[in-house]
């Protein structure tokens, strides 16, 4: 039956579409904090379990941030919900200080570093998560708000890849209505982060505008159907770097330089341009992801150099070192920046640009 609110539970054939292909994998570990969505996830996986003649064993593991009074009473209320839904639990905590600034990002790649070591503990190659549609929409507008490309905007994909672990969102596409209704429907409660509101935090502050926000037509479901179009575009234009690559590079190698036709890789549309770019230098680099703001100046730098007579530049970005000369183009690591800052410290001195005495 249908909630208050309009929403109806997530039916069975629905649930048991949300598992697809999971049911020969060995075990599974379930993300549950003790709120409605991952609530709702540990509820639909146990009954879609209990269903299977033969299937993967689940695991419940809820992480304890340690950062609410609430968190431990929360935690073992979701051990209790397992231990009556037959789903094994673990409580993971988050040890040592808190940082001052960044809170919830640090708290979210730790929850990722705690539940991906859960999963190798417990002989399990997937972590589930109750990510919902208005999540999703979240997402995209902390993304439009911080000025994300192309890739950022298509928002959290259904699959993710965490080393040798691969996070799966079934919920992605449900609203979180749906869910509580589901919850209501088999008489199950669920707890309450008023972190969720809490304007200090940037997601709870865009949360906070999806209702008027929704007043214009720009509600969650169009939200993640954008999300869903814009990774449509990425995919296609990933398809056409790979192109790109074999038509304007040397063999790509495991290691060491990357080489190209400067004037092949300029002529390129900007957006493949920027991704081949940010390719070399992420697979040669050592200093992590490329900032999309720093590729682009890159790239402008590049195409600015071609136009003249000597074609000439030399960049250092995220540890890797690209060079413009004449026709070629390289990408290659740089030297350390221990080494290149002795280089400059022994740079003779040039008298003639000292000021003169008085």
């Amino acid at each position: 039956m249908p909630a208050a609110d309009g929403a109806s539970p997530i039916s069975v054939a629905e649930a048991n579409a949300l598992f697809d292909g999971l049911s020969s994998v060995p075990a599974l570990v379930l993300a549950v904090s003790g709120g409605p969505d991952s609530t709702a996830l540990m509820m639909l996986a146990a009954r879609w379990r209990a269903a299977l003649r033969r299937g993967p064993e689940l695991l419940a593991v809820t992480v304890d941030h340690g950062l609410r009074r609430e968190s431990r009473r929360e935690a073992r209320a979701v051990k209790e919900l397992a231990g009556r839904l037959g789903v094994r639990h673990r409580t993971l905590r988050w040890a040592g200080e808190k940082p001052a600034s960044g809170l919830q990002e640090a708290a979210r790649a730790v929850r990722y570093r705690l539940l991906a070591a859960a999963a190798r503990k417990a002989g399990a190659l997937h972590v589930l998560t109750g990510h919902t549609r208005d999540d999703q929409a979240e997402t995209v507008l902390m993304r439009m708000a911080r000025g994300s490309g192309l890739s950022g905007l298509g928002g959290m994909p259904r699959e993710t890849l965490i080393g040798d672990i691969r996070l799966v969102r079934p919920l992605l596409e449900f609203p979180k209505a749906r869910l509580i209704a589901t919850l209501a429907g088999a008489g199950l409660s669920f707890a309450d982060d008023p972190s969720n509101r809490d304007p200090r935090f940037t997601r709870a502050r865009l949360r906070g505008l999806l209702p008027a926000l929704a007043e214009e037509g720009l509600d969650a479901g169009r939200l993640a159907m954008l999300a869903r179009r814009l990774r449509r575009a990425d995919e296609t234009i990933e398809l056409a770097v790979d192109l790109a690559v074999e038509a304007v590079c040397e063999p790509w190698p495991q290691a060491g330089p990357i080489a190209a036709s400067a004037g092949r890789f300029l002529d390129l549309p900007e957006e493949v341009a920027l991704r081949l770019l940010g390719r070399a230098v992420a697979h040669t680099g050592d200093e992590g992801p490329v900032q999309l703001a720093k590729l682009e100046a890159l790239l402008e730098a590049l195409r600015v150099a071609m136009m003249q007579p000597a074609a000439r530049l030399r960049r250092t970005l995220a540890g890797a070192l690209v060079s413009l000369a004449g026709p070629r183009l390289t990408i290659e690591r740089a030297p350390p920046r221990a080494a290149r800052q002795k280089r400059l410290t022994k740079r003779p001195i040039d008298r003639r640009r000292l000021p003169k005495r008085r």
